[in-house]
């Protein structure tokens, strides 16, 4: 198929493009200039919906009998094929969120994405993400298998590394051998269409299902959450607005359907006296640069800082200032966000937070707000932490000024889940006790702790946490980056109870079946064959 989209966008439904069923169509809006693209997308009827759960309930039957190299084979494929797409992609992904060519679109988050697709592969071909259990005295095996259909919907800030046919949790689901029926963000569309159209190529050369990939671009707010509440869809993975995530929650939730979260997070750093006398000035340039990076959309951005009241602390709340006012706003990624934006930071300073400069109304030519910092007194954010704690998701940060170490820590008690929270102190180690109190108040309240890092990085990393307590994922025992454990989100764990050995899944047999998966063999993790 070409890559030049028709009138109206087609859908991708078991392994064919085709006319969507279609309500009404929608644009994308180049966000540099404000205006609406020339390519029109479908919002879909139910019935798309439902082609696309019974041909992904029938891709999934296929799957779960493929052996894993079949499927890694498919990833691999895939990632090549982003690759040969390279100049299309990152020109259709400036054109709809305004994020910069370079670096941040070709020679950032697509390799990033590339480098997730094939770790993916790699750890489905291991196996090692199915935790495979063996327990001989008693007969029993277990581990993860395929648990069925995945809908991933993607989020407006991270079109190539999140998208919905093309991000980490798309990754993990097919890697955990499942298809997946991707819902396009509706502010990168195009984007998401020359994706699913890399898939479809792959798909093709590989030999794997046809409906191992299906893409619609835009449903009904009551069809979206009757898709997940389908019988046909096993689980659900959503990156987005929290009133969007919850509803969709509350649908899947009623209907017994796990569905995994990434919400709002305003991602607290806190920084010690003793680490401002020390290295104030480091540490405003570090603070700025992360705040403003990608105009501040990131689910990690520092959207909340917490200092102890003191000449130290106005000098750096007074030299951000200074950095704000002089570094111009980067481009927000379409009318909806800076609109969103500009209601929020209103909303906390109707609530009592002191505008020291930014705010205002939204450029009109192009979808942009004035670099933004507010504070509030540590005592004000007791008195309302919820309204104190409204995410101002774009290029705005608060800061929470605190009269002692003890208000600062009542402070962090009022703390909603949050992906991140960092910790700045004096690298003498002077302030250790200091140090230790804030972390003991600040750990429950985060997925990722940091000392002395800014929070927007997130590696890709088997050891990183992107989740954390409610509201900024709906469950803070997974993670949506860091294969393989992302994987295990899109599992069913089954038990083997007397089951004959010929009858076992391979990856519980008594030969290790690749003869390097970890198992755990009668209590002890092991790479050998049960004896």
């Amino acid at each position: 198929m070409s890559t030049a989209a028709p009138a109206v966008a087609q859908i991708l439904i078991n392994g064919t493009w085709k006319d969507a069923d279609t309500q009404s169509t929608f644009q994308a809006t180049d966000p540099n200039q404000n205006q609406p693209l020339d390519a029109t997308f479908p919002v879909s009827s139910w019935s798309d919906c439902d082609a696309a759960l019974d041909a992904a309930a029938d891709a999934a039957s296929q799957m779960r009998q493929l052996p894993a190299s079949k499927i890694a084979e498919f990833l691999r494929a895939y990632a090549d094929e982003i690759e040969s797409a390279k100049d299309d992609l990152v020109n259709a992904a400036f054109a709809e969120t305004g994020l910069a060519k370079s670096p941040r679109l070709a020679d950032v988050e697509l390799p990033r994405t590339t480098n997730q697709l094939r770790l993916a592969a790699d750890a489905c071909e291991s196996g090692d993400w199915a935790m495979a259990t063996i327990d001989t005295a008693t007969g029993i095996r277990s581990c993860f298998e395929p648990i069925g259909p995945v809908a991933v919907f993607g989020p407006n800030n991270f079109p190539f590394a999140f998208g919905s046919v093309s991000g980490g949790d798309f990754a993990a689901a097919i890697a955990a051998g499942n298809p997946v029926i991707g819902k396009a963000n509706s502010s990168h569309p195009e984007t998401t269409r020359l994706f699913a159209v890399a898939a479809a190529k792959a798909i093709q050369k590989t030999g794997m299902p046809a409906a191992t990939v299906q893409l619609i671009y835009r449903t009904s707010h009551a069809d979206g959450e009757r898709l997940v509440a389908d019988p046909r869809l096993a689980t659900t993975g959503y990156t987005g607005s929290r009133s969007a995530g919850l509803k969709l929650k509350a649908a899947a939730d009623a209907a017994g359907k796990p569905i995994y979260l990434e919400l709002s997070s305003v991602n607290p750093v806190v920084i010690t006296p003793n680490a401002l006398a020390e290295r104030g000035d480091a540490i405003v340039d570090e603070f700025v640069t992360s705040v403003l990076m990608g105009t501040g959309q990131f689910c990690t951005n520092p959207g909340m800082v917490m200092l102890v009241r003191g000449e130290s602390s106005d000098q750096f709340i007074d030299a951000v200032r200074q950095k704000f006012e002089s570094t111009a706003a980067g481009t927000l990624l379409s009318p909806a966000v800076a609109k969103s934006l500009s209601s929020s930071v209103q909303t906390l300073v109707d609530y009592g937070a002191k505008l020291i400069t930014g705010g205002g109304d939204v450029e009109s030519d192009r979808c942009a707000m004035a670099n933004t910092l507010m504070t509030v007194d540590g005592n004000s954010f007791r008195g309302n932490p919820d309204g104190f704690q409204t995410e101002a998701f774009g290029n705005a940060s608060l800061m929470v000024v605190c009269d002692d170490l003890e208000q600062l820590c009542q402070a962090i008690g009022h703390l909603e889940g949050n992906l991140t929270g960092c910790v700045y102190s004096a690298t003498d180690g002077g302030d250790e006790d200091v140090y230790q109190k804030i972390e003991f108040e600040l750990k429950p309240k985060v997925g990722r702790l940091l000392n002395d890092k800014m929070p927007t990085g997130v590696a890709v990393s088997p050891a990183m946490n992107h989740g954390g307590p409610y509201p900024s994922t709906g469950h803070p025992g997974f993670t949506a980056v860091g294969i393989p454990a992302s994987m295990i989100r899109f599992g069913k764990l089954t038990s083997f109870d007397n089951i004959r050995a010929e009858r076992l899944p391979a990856l519980l047999a008594n030969a290790n079946p690749t003869g390097k998966t970890w198992r755990r063999i009668d209590g002890t993790w092991s790479t050998g064959d049960v004896g």
